[in-house]
């Protein structure tokens, strides 16, 4: 199967956000080097509302065919939660595409790694201050480990529902987050610690 990774591009070439009008961008890897395979206009009509999302992100889906990873600047709302619902896999990473395609296609390489393989026995835990009560810090864990993805450190955690509440310090709140929350009837609370600092708060039902 080709190695592919998707692109929403802006008019500068670099990633552009999802929903906002661009060029969606096919890339394929081949002997080690990118090249882009294939692209098409994306423009939304907000007006269109949730239906319009769904059928805008039902023709991405199409187009993208068996690639299934798609990087933007920024991701959330509808149309981030009907990709996601498709199986696509959606990174935040501002930038051209040939600064980051490696780097994004080795992260999908690890996480492919199953997860009772050694390399996931070194994925950080959160930390439980007090009971039912969990607390990580994404910024610190990258510090430490930059290969290491936010959804790699939490996304198992936080689909167990092991915890009253979450507290997680990132610089921004990771939209597969925002989705996972939606979809399991969490409470999400997010406070600006500093300029590039945030806390999000899960708390489950039975923690409220």
């Amino acid at each position: 199967m080709a190695e592919e990774i998707a692109v929403i591009l802006g008019d500068d070439g670099t990633t552009g956000r999802l929903g906002d009008p661009g060029t969606l961008a096919v890339f394929s890897r081949s002997a080690g080097t990118w090249s882009r395979v294939r692209g098409m206009p994306v423009v939304l009509d907000p007006s269109q509302g949730l239906k319009g999302m769904r059928t805008a992100a039902a023709g991405i889906a199409a187009f993208l065919g068996d690639c299934r990873v798609l990087v933007t600047r920024s991701a959330s709302g509808a149309l981030y939660f009907e990709l996601e619902k498709a199986g696509c896999t959606l990174w935040e990473i501002p930038g051209k595409p040939q600064e980051f395609l490696d780097s994004v296609w080795a992260d999908e390489e690890k996480a492919k790694v199953p997860a009772g393989k050694p390399a996931a026995a070194d994925i950080p835990k959160p930390t439980e201050k007090t009971p039912g009560n969990f607390f990580i810090s994404i910024k610190e864990v990258q510090g430490k480990r930059p290969d290491m993805s936010s959804k790699q450190v939490l996304q198992q955690f936080i689909q167990s529902g092991g915890f009253l509440v979450l507290d997680i310090v990132c610089s921004h709140v990771p939209p597969w987050i925002e989705v996972e929350a939606e979809r399991r009837g969490y409470t999400l609370e997010t406070e600006q610690l500093g300029k590039d600092s945030i806390k999000v708060r899960l708390t489950t039902n039975t923690g409220r």
